[in-house]
């Protein structure tokens, strides 16, 4: 192999699609970090419907790549990036301009399908336009790209929000959409390589044997349950935060720990698990999940000590439950370090010889399930433990809204209560995976 192929140089499309996905990244969480928030507070929603929503939002958002990719595969990839921005520049667009309820809900429609285009066909333009020598760089830097992009939208919204309205941050996203489909319409050449094409048929069967793999589904189902937690950075702590602390509080900012810790350690940690085996890392994982979920309880515990105030350095002034949300993230990005690269190696590894490409399509299974759970989960425990301030009666005291609330960490311990119980379903797998692998080997 020529040194020359070992370079950092890549083509301009794939410079392009890092681009686009920065801006399709910076939209996405910009927008969704507060997105329950936007439902409750200008659209209408109970604490309830509008995480429901959320969740399956976001759950069909992982679900519907592999058949998003099929068809891009047949129209080609600068047709898919041209109806892909297209679609999320208008749903984001209308979401800022009309807030009923149907009206919402439709556009949502047409934002999830938009999303569901974006992965397949900007990692498979990275994937086509680098080679075998180079293809790892190629990758590390999208991914580089998407944390980026994650954390940049997530930084600017606080701004938006307070200075013009929650609604303005829909077109803060439906900007970063244009520009990225500006990028797609004038400089961005079609790829297409169509002998690799997947039909809807082929992936329908992926799918179908995948459900059919019991080992595969089981640990998809338990690894869910580390998700479901994690998926609470959107669905349960910007509710949560702001209702606790009050407007000046920064959700998006506090979400933004979570990527940090995962860039800052995730090379280390792949590198310090590397010889065990896949499952062990996860566990080490799942082990971490539950402190996580229980440090964020701790705000009431902390304040009972030290006030509303905490000093840094002599000038830095925290809330003492967002010095326990930034713990509980940081668990949680840990966590996840060790957890979703072996995820997808284990994943990977369950693939038939040559269907490795279609079956790592579905790996976000459990992002679909824990979205969709964890939505329903954290409308029911905000309404019950946490509940929109409009829902209270009228004309009541402070001292009588405050006693709504007081019970409100509660939201924590039953997330802790799933991380362990995902723990150790976890480890009865590891110990029944073990035996049965022992046995094939005796053979």
């Amino acid at each position: 192999m020529l040194k020359s192929e070992l370079s950092w140089r890549f083509p301009k499309d794939f410079w392009l699609a890092n681009v686009m996905e920065l801006c399709e990244r910076a939209a996405y969480y910009g927008f969704f970090i507060l997105f329950t928030v936007y439902l409750t507070d200008l659209v209408g929603f109970s604490d309830f419907w509008s995480n429901t929503i959320a969740g399956t939002f976001a759950g069909f958002v992982y679900f519907l790549p592999p058949f998003s990719g099929a068809i891009s595969d047949r129209i080609g990839f600068k047709n898919g990036l041209i109806l892909a921005f297209g679609l999320l520049a208008i749903g984001y667009f209308f979401l800022g301009v009309i807030f009923s309820k149907v009206a919402v809900l439709f556009f949502l429609v047409i934002l999830m399908v938009g999303a569901s285009f974006i992965k397949p066909l900007i990692t498979g333009t990275v994937a086509k336009v680098s080679n075998e020598a180079n293809r790892a760089r190629a990758f590390s830097l999208f991914y580089w790209v998407v944390n980026i992009g994650a954390f940049s939208g997530k930084t600017v919204v606080p701004w938006i929000r307070r200075g013009l309205g929650l609604e303005y941050i829909n077109f803060f996203s439906a900007a970063m959409c244009v520009i990225a489909l500006v990028f797609a319409l004038f400089f961005f050449k079609e790829i297409e390589s169509k002998e690799e094409r997947k039909s809807l048929k082929e992936v329908f069967m992926a799918l179908w044997k995948i459900l059919g793999n019991g080992r595969l589904m089981a640990l998809t189902l338990i690894i869910s349950g580390f998700w479901l937690i994690q998926s609470q950075l959107y669905a349960s702590m910007p509710k949560y935060v702001l209702r606790m602390v009050g407007e000046s509080a920064n959700p998006s900012w506090l979400a933004n720990v979570n990527p940090f810790i995962v860039v800052v350690f995730v090379v280390g940690v792949t590198q310090m698990m590397r010889k065990t085996q896949a499952v062990t890392s996860m566990f080490v994982g799942m082990l971490i999940m539950p402190f996580s979920a229980f440090s964020m309880s701790l705000g009431p515990w902390l304040e009972s000590f030290t006030g509303l105030e905490v000093g840094f350095l002599g000038g830095i002034i925290f809330h003492p439950l967002t010095i326990m949300m930034i713990l509980g993230i940081s668990l949680q990005g840990l966590a996840e370090c060790f957890i979703s690269p072996r995820f997808l190696e284990y994943f990977s590894f369950q693939a038939p010889k040559g269907e490795e490409g279609t079956y790592l399509g579905f790996s976000h299974l459990h992002s679909f399930i824990s979205y969709l759970a964890g939505g329903v989960i954290s409308g029911l425990l905000l309404s019950k433990y946490c509940p929109d301030p409009k829902t209270l009666p009228v004309g009541i005291s402070d001292i009588e809204k405050a006693a709504y609330y007081v019970n409100a960490h509660y939201i924590w311990y039953y997330f802790a209560a799933i991380g362990i119980a995902a723990a150790l379903a976890l480890y009865i797998f590891k110990i029944i995976t073990d035996r049965i692998d022992r046995k094939k080997e005796a053979i």
